[in-house]
């Protein structure tokens, strides 16, 4: 499904961030988009915790096979 594959490349990125703060003290988003505070920012982040949310359904979904796909 689409809308999966965007979900986790967007918590690919979320985590990916997380990481350059932990490590290098940046805020990879925030720096490119304007600081933490710009409404660009904060839809970014919003929109990337939406994505972590629909992931959590990706844990509870039953897996299809490779037979399963048409």
């Amino acid at each position: 499904m689409i809308m999966d594959r965007i979900a986790l490349i967007l918590v690919i990125i979320g985590g990916l961030n997380w990481g350059c703060i932990g490590i290098f003290k940046l805020d990879a988003v925030a720096y490119l988009l304007g600081g933490q505070t710009g409404s660009v920012t904060r839809v970014v982040y919003t929109i990337v915790g939406l994505a972590a949310i629909w992931c959590i359904s990706l844990l509870f979904r039953e897996r299809e096979t490779a037979g399963d796909r048409v």
